[in-house]
């Protein structure tokens, strides 16, 4: 039984070993779970209406939000060009620019693909 573990994570470090559920690096000492199949496979991202975004993609506001320090909100319909999906805080999963607002990250459930 030769399985060989991912490294480390956070180092890199190729000498991981299991404790329990977790795996963890002896130089680090970073504990992680490792990735089931089901994780490992890539986030599918979708907006408001179920369909899937790519990066590059064109989409349009479907609610208005209101954005911190500014008096103006981003109003319904307005397009936002060329989205980059991500990993953001929370929710936010789409980083953009907007036109009157500079760049941004946005929830997908806020959008719609054109």
């Amino acid at each position: 039984m030769s399985e060989t573990l991912p490294p480390c994570p956070e180092c890199s470090s190729e000498y991981t070993y299991e404790m329990g559920a977790l795996l963890v690096c002896p130089e680090c000492a970073h504990e992680w779970e490792p990735a089931s199949d089901e994780e490992s496979a890539e986030k599918v991202i979708k907006d408001a209406v179920g369909n899937v975004l790519a990066d590059g993609d064109t989409v349009t506001i479907v609610k208005d939000l209101k954005v911190k320090g500014s008096p103006t909100a981003i109003k319904v319909g307005t397009k936002v060009r060329n989205i980059r999906l991500i990993e953001g805080v929370g929710d936010h999963d789409i980083d953009c620019k907007v036109d009157g607002f500079g760049p941004m990250q946005l929830k997908s459930s806020v959008v719609k693909k054109v």
